[in-house]
């Protein structure tokens, strides 16, 4: 005769199962975090490998732009000129030229109505290498239209990136800006766009490899920057992150640009916690990745000395540190 389960046998092995599936699941997890990791740190290699590029073709690293109020222009090269920052100049050497042409309109020095509709779709665009995937898919989400913008629209659905470039121990914001062309190339003509950086991606940065005294492989380039993890798919003003406002192809702003001011130790993204608009972060667990001046990635835990920090933001302090996790 055959025997059959019992009742009490059968629960048994459901529990036995379910037990194993609750400690497979962690596992699992961890897994796949551990590949959205790797694929976070691919992401910052292929930015620095087109830093580097960028610095061979034009003996500079990408500019940090203008401001928020400015976007890329393609007509106005590289360099101080550039109104767009350091993502928008990194385009061409991203196999993204097209992309980068977009605002075209053959004239440097005049802003055109077809400047600004090519810029619109660039600025509504978004790319698989400007975002985490731990983090937030390429997508739009909500930005502010409440500042002026001279060489696009401002429409409320933009991309959005997770990195920024390094801009030292100075401010990861300007509030100012040149109204015009004519004005900007004043500013910059008679050097007095100020405050300067001691980074090597700021406002109007044309930094140099020679620039760079502390060493290429102990200075900080582009790093995966602090968010609001309920902000990561805003929908409206009430939702954005002050530091995630205004896109990835705009001039120095902190949507692009960090600090490593010693009041701006790096941390976890924290639901709810905005006044960290300036500071480098991730939404990984114990550290940041960071892309050096050499093209090198690495992970920066978040509990770092914080003199230690802001020194390896800074490329002539005279300190040659590392702080490698």
């Amino acid at each position: 005769m055959k025997r059959a389960f019992t009742l009490v046998e059968l629960l048994v092995v459901i529990a036995i199962i379910g037990m194993l599936v609750g400690l497979l699941l962690p596992a699992v997890q961890q897994a796949r975090e551990a590949a959205r990791q790797m694929q976070c740190g691919n992401n910052l290699k292929n930015l620095g490998l087109a830093a580097l590029n960028h610095e061979s073709t034009s003996k500079i690293f990408p500019s940090g732009g203008w401001n928020l109020e400015w976007v890329g222009d393609p007509d106005r090269g590289f360099g101080q000129k550039q109104t767009g920052g350091w993502f928008y100049s990194l385009l061409p050497f991203m196999e993204q030229a097209a992309l980068y042409q977009l605002p075209t309109d053959g004239q440097p020095d005049t802003i055109t109505q077809q400047q600004k509709d090519g810029a619109t779709t660039m600025i509504q665009t978004p790319l698989a290498i400007a975002n985490c995937p731990s983090r937030r898919s390429p997508t739009l989400s909500f930005g502010q239209n409440n500042r002026t913008r001279y060489n696009s629209s401002l429409p409320t659905q933009i991309a959005k990136s997770d990195y920024a470039g390094c801009c030292g121990s100075g401010s990861a914001f300007r509030s100012t800006s040149p109204t015009s062309l004519a004005n900007g190339m004043t500013y910059i003509n008679n050097n007095s766009w100020l405050p300067t950086g001691d980074g090597v991606i700021y406002t109007v940065s044309k930094v140099s490899f020679g620039e760079i005294r502390d060493g290429s492989s102990n200075t900080y380039l582009i790093g995966e920057r602090y968010l609001r993890p309920n902000s990561y798919f805003a929908s409206g003003t009430a939702d954005v992150d002050d530091g995630d406002d205004f896109g990835m192809y705009i001039g120095h702003d902190n949507d692009v640009v960090r600090s490593t001011a010693t009041s701006y130790l790096p941390m976890q993204d924290r639901p709810n916690y905005d006044n960290s608009s300036s500071r480098f972060g991730s939404t990984h667990a114990g550290a940041f990745g960071i892309t050096m001046c050499d093209g090198s990635v690495h992970r920066i835990s978040y509990s770092i000395d914080a003199e230690t920090h802001r020194d390896l933001g800074i490329r002539n302090d005279g300190r040659s540190l590392q702080a490698y996790e």
